[in-house]
């Protein structure tokens, strides 16, 4: 959705890069926790998130560490393990993960933290080779590295993580010159505003006429991202776009939204979009004493592009997308349980089943099988068990549709196609299930508008 759909490109980037190129970024200098060491059991803290859990609400991870010594003071806080109050001072933990690379030493590099800086190394060659027209968003999904303090809460916060970032280069003059502007005018972004802390459902052209964000270009992505995730069955009232103050940004934004979602009771980070501005073009071309600047046809002087950036993280959205998505109900006595996943994104297409594994049923649920791979369909085949509980085994998983073979199969080349969510089954004849799903991939039928055979 945010790269096909959106005639964007997609690179895929060094994972290991220069330490030059995070000198340039700003890594080396400002990727930082707030790091606190217990005196007597030496285990680390990120005191952030210790504060936090004192006083229930978060606090700025960019605040100078006098900040955070005043705070240590003020809430008398102790050690977790050993409850030992604390006495050392707090110091500034970079994240990046270093690493040697070839055979002279003293060759420095590092595992990247977050996915774009190759994009930004990358956008001078695409933009001479690639016949690009700003704006333009260049996408990457890959491998991150963070040396965090504390990993914990399983997902949400390890040191080896994938994301998913789309940066768009756009011309700063021309921030609201957006060819798809209509599609989005009206649609409502639930917006977390700091003036009151609460959700306003905000249309992105009265964001924009009201300067709650920068302009079209975010206006128009964020809305795109919220629309990515509604995909994912993730309902609106458990999103929201929070408004970060300049001490909670990342040191390059100049805007920043964290895209939430409600997990329990909890709302937890899947996506940061910010305004980059000409942060790195501009530090890249510093460091490289390269000009990054570009001039546009019909642009009298040249300038170097902005840059809006959605970054994601995967594992976080998987987590989110599951919650989002389990479902369990009570049937009579017994309790079911299944995964409501939307058609695009479950593991397979449709399950294929013989009722029975003799009197050539098997054959016949392998020939189906076969054809429908043939036909680009991820399929899952099984004859192992009854034919309940290969149904309950395909509904946990998510698999949208399961065809059964059955004795009247034999006889007239139909088969019993059965819906997940609803567990509604119809007869529909072999010939036809081509058609059939084709039709339920480009949304032209639904299971319930199928005839019963």
């Amino acid at each position: 959705m945010l790269v096909e759909n959106e005639g964007n490109l997609e690179i895929d980037g060094s994972i290991t890069l220069p330490e030059s190129v995070f000198k340039a970024s700003g890594h080396l200098e400002n990727f930082n926790d707030p790091l606190i060491i217990c005196e007597k059991c030496h285990t680390p803290y990120r005191v952030d998130k210790l504060i936090e859990e004192k006083i229930g609400h978060e606090i700025p991870e960019g605040a100078p560490t006098e900040f955070f010594d005043a705070k240590i003071t003020e809430l008398k806080l102790v050690c977790p393990k050993d409850k030992e109050p604390f006495k050392g001072k707090t110091t500034q933990f970079n994240m990046m993960m270093k690493v040697d690379i070839g055979a002279v030493k003293g060759v420095h590099a590092y595992l990247r933290p977050e996915a774009c800086q190759s994009i930004f190394l990358s956008f001078p060659r695409l933009w001479k080779t690639g016949r690009m027209r700003l704006p333009i968003g260049i996408a990457q999904t890959g491998k991150a590295f963070r040396n965090e303090i504390a990993p914990r809460q399983g997902l949400l916060r390890t040191r080896e993580f994938d994301q998913m970032d789309v940066e768009v280069f756009f011309n700063p003059a021309k921030m609201n010159d957006v060819e798809r502007w209509d599609e989005v005018k009206d649609y409502a972004l639930n917006l977390y505003l700091l003036k009151d802390k609460q959700v306003h459902p905000i249309s992105c052209e009265k964001a924009v006429e009201e300067k709650i964000v920068s302009g079209r270009i975010a206006a128009y992505y964020l809305a795109r991202t919220q629309q990515f995730f509604s995909s994912l069955n993730i309902p609106l009232e458990k999103m929201r776009f929070r408004e970060l103050e300049k001490e909670a940004r990342a040191f390059y934004a100049a805007e920043t939204w964290d895209f939430e979602v409600q997990v329990d009771t909890a709302w937890i980070e899947l996506a940061a979009c910010n305004n980059r501005t000409d942060h790195d073009l501009k530090t890249h071309g510093k460091e490289s004493k390269q000009d990054l600047s570009i001039k546009e046809e019909g642009t009298p002087e040249k300038f170097i592009p902005h840059v809006f950036e959605i970054s994601a993280g995967v594992d976080r959205t998987f987590y989110a997308m599951l919650d989002a998505n389990y479902r369990t109900e009570k049937r009579g006595a017994e309790e079911r349980t299944y995964l409501d996943l939307p058609s695009a994104i479950a593991p397979y297409d449709v399950s294929v089943f013989p009722l029975m594994k003799k009197d050539g049923l098997s054959e016949h649920a392998h020939e189906l099988a076969a054809h429908l791979r043939e036909q680009n369909l991820n399929v899952f085949y099984d004859e192992a068990g009854s034919i309940g509980k290969r149904y309950a085994r395909m509904d946990e998983l998510g698999v949208p549709y399961a065809i059964t073979v059955d004795y009247q199969s034999l006889k007239d080349r139909s088969i019993t196609l059965r819906e997940r969510t609803t567990m509604k089954q119809k007869r529909v004849e072999v010939d036809d299930l081509d058609e059939i799903f084709w039709k339920f991939s480009t949304g032209q039928r639904k299971f319930e508008e199928l005839e019963d055979g």
